[in-house]
């Protein structure tokens, strides 16, 4: 919600929400190549002018702060820093950013959101004020909560943020009864969800999925260069074909196979030989525990799962909670047929008030189809605060 802010301190002014904004904005730009650390921008004013701005652009790279001191066209000493987020006060891959705002002579630190990392964690506030430095913090936290709720979760469980991706026709089906599912959506809508695919550390689906559709599951976009995900298969029994379009580019973007602890070791000997890397998750019944996939994806860095189905995967991770956001597509068609398939399997909620609820939605217009867009509430709240 570009437009609301929340004041913590005393001292915001309206040129504080308006330089944040700009801040917010430029923090975007990181978005897909700086996995798995924050979206960061920042924005130097001296004098009521801008004279510097930067974002983080990519992991590994120097940090918002540095990049827009590195920006500025005059000595920033006594400006004021806009930035989105707590600046960093440990040596990581890069040096700490607090320490460069206060060997620059900042005089003034705007902050939207401080930072959970057990790192930092208002060590960087304090390291700005023990320094002399005026801090405020708490502008812009809103929209700055929302625009990292990725890395805010992953942060403080180094669990992925999962988002649901489906696209059905107007009654609710992804697929005609005989399996046909090209295209449900228009060229928009699947533009986006390329769009969505870069800026997910990996998409997840079923071997099924993977058989039928015979996906290649990359992000392809017409302007522009995009991070491309890791593809996931989740496949009990190492069924992914060899001659399919995931296998036969393993060695171009990287594979996985999570399999039950009995999948037939030739299979996998196959798969591997292929490129395609194998994973036992636990599980019982032959059916892989989506929990530990989540865990193992996690330990490995992956803050950020696209599942694209199919219904029984979806059902298995929203009766697992583990689904965070849902992003459903919705186009003007109708297919019909008590046997076409829904995008959630299982057995379902027996009555309505058992339900899940999608909280915050929003909805909007990509070509001709409908976009719905929200959280996943669970009765316990799990998501806790991000």
């Amino acid at each position: 919600m570009p437009g609301v802010f929340i004041m913590k301190d005393d001292m915001m002014t309206k040129e504080d929400e308006q330089y944040m904004c700009r801040a917010l904005d430029l923090a975007e730009r990181g978005g897909g190549f700086v996995h798995p650390n924050p979206l960061v921008g920042a924005v130097v004013v001296k004098e009521g002018r801008v004279i510097g701005e930067g974002w983080h652009a990519r992991h590994g790279a120097p940090h918002a702060e540095r990049n827009a001191l590195e920006d500025c066209r005059e000595d920033p000493r006594g400006a004021t820093m806009y930035v989105t987020l707590e600046p960093c006060c440990h040596a990581g891959k890069t040096p700490p950013c607090a320490d460069a705002l206060v060997k620059a002579g900042v005089a003034r630190v705007v902050v939207a959101l401080e930072d959970p990392n057990p790192l930092v964690a208002g060590k960087g506030i304090r390291r700005l004020r023990e320094a002399g430095v005026d801090v405020v913090t708490g502008v812009g936290e809103e929209r700055a909560r929302e625009q990292n709720r990725v890395f805010l979760k992953y942060i403080v469980t180094r669990r992925p943020w999962v988002t649901l991706k489906v696209a059905m026709t107007l009654d609710g089906k992804i697929a005609t009864r005989s399996g046909d599912s090209r295209w449900i959506t228009g060229e928009a809508a699947r533009a986006m969800v390329h769009e969505e695919r870069g800026r997910h550390m990996a998409v997840v689906v079923g071997v099924g999925t993977a058989i039928a559709d015979d996906p290649l599951l990359t992000a392809r976009v017409a302007n522009g260069t995009v991070r491309q995900p890791a593809r996931v298969v989740v496949d009990s029994l190492a069924r992914l074909p060899v001659n399919g379009r995931i296998a036969r580019t393993a060695r171009l973007h990287e594979t996985f196979v999570m399999h039950a602890p009995g999948a037939p070791a030739d299979r996998l000997e196959v798969l591997r030989a292929a490129g395609v890397t194998c994973r036992a998750c636990a599980g019982e019944g032959g059916r892989v525990d989506v929990a530990d996939l989540c865990r193992q994806l996690g330990e490995e860095g992956d803050d950020s799962l696209l599942l694209e189905g199919g219904a029984e995967l979806n059902y298995s991770f929203l009766s697992a909670r583990l689904v965070d956001e849902a992003l459903f597509f919705i186009a003007p068609r109708i297919a019909g047929g008590a046997a076409a398939k829904g995008p959630v399997g299982g057995e379902g909620a027996e009555w309505m008030r058992d339900a899940l609820e999608v909280t915050g939605t929003r909805v909007s217009r990509v070509g001709e189809d409908i976009l719905v867009r929200g959280r996943i509430k669970y009765n316990d709240d799990v998501h806790g605060n991000y």
